[in-house]
């Protein structure tokens, strides 16, 4: 957060670009949790853990529900950490208290459903490390091709609408609206136009697709 906001931010103003920012910032937090889910996840197939929760009669899904909800609380405590440190470096918000708190509800849902991506790779992999690797790699375009750093309008227009309709930047999008800081997009996307709606939507579907694909997962390997 620092380094963005004090070396990048010296290309325009700073205290703008600071508020532009931390949206992304936050979002960026949220969803590389979903590193840490996979490779605990995966760290509990390899210690034979997940065997132990298989013998008992429990419902298939509720041994990854327990562990990606765990992991939601963790991203929580987080971003109140985070937010603490964004205030400290000059990040302000603009409306209620009520939309504030509904943008960082938003963040919590992304990173919920990225969470439960994370669940089917570390399902998928034999070791930890592999699940952290595997839990990263694809992260790192997901939030670079999106308006977290830099707005749409200022990127090639074949990347343009890849950004745009990255679940990412609609959460992104969707709280700068809710906290009231810079950013606004100018683009005719949908998911730009209606960014509350659409991050929820594609929260939405992440979390009912890889849920039921993670269920899946875990139900074949019980042989």
């Amino acid at each position: 957060m620092v380094l963005f906001s004090f070396v990048f931010g010296g290309s325009t103003s700073a205290s703008d670009y600071r508020n532009f920012l931390m949206a992304g910032i936050f979002a960026q937090t949220v969803t590389f949790a979903t590193a840490g889910a996979g490779a605990g996840i995966a760290d509990d197939m390899h210690k034979g853990l997940i065997d132990r929760f298989r013998s008992l009669p429990m419902a298939r899904g509720a041994v990854l529900t327990g562990r990606t909800l765990a992991d939601l609380m963790q991203t929580a405590l987080t971003l109140v950490v985070l937010a603490i440190v964004a205030l400290l470096v000059g990040w302000h918000t603009h409306t209620s208290v009520g939309e504030v708190l509904a943008g960082f509800g938003l963040l919590l849902l992304l990173g919920y459903a990225f969470s439960w991506i994370g669940a089917l790779i570390g399902l998928s992999v034999r070791t930890p490390e592999a699940a952290t690797s595997g839990g990263l790699i694809w992260l790192f375009p997901v939030t670079f091709i999106s308006n977290a750093f830099v707005p749409t309008e200022n990127m090639a227009s074949w990347l343009q609408p890849i950004a745009e309709w990255n679940p990412f930047s609609a959460t992104v999008q969707a709280c700068r609206e809710l906290f009231g800081n810079p950013g606004v997009s100018r683009s005719d996307a949908w998911p730009m136009v209606h960014p509350v709606w659409a991050s929820l939507i594609w929260s939405a579907l992440i979390i009912l697709l890889f849920r039921t694909l993670s269920v899946r997962k875990y139900r074949g390997a019980d042989g």
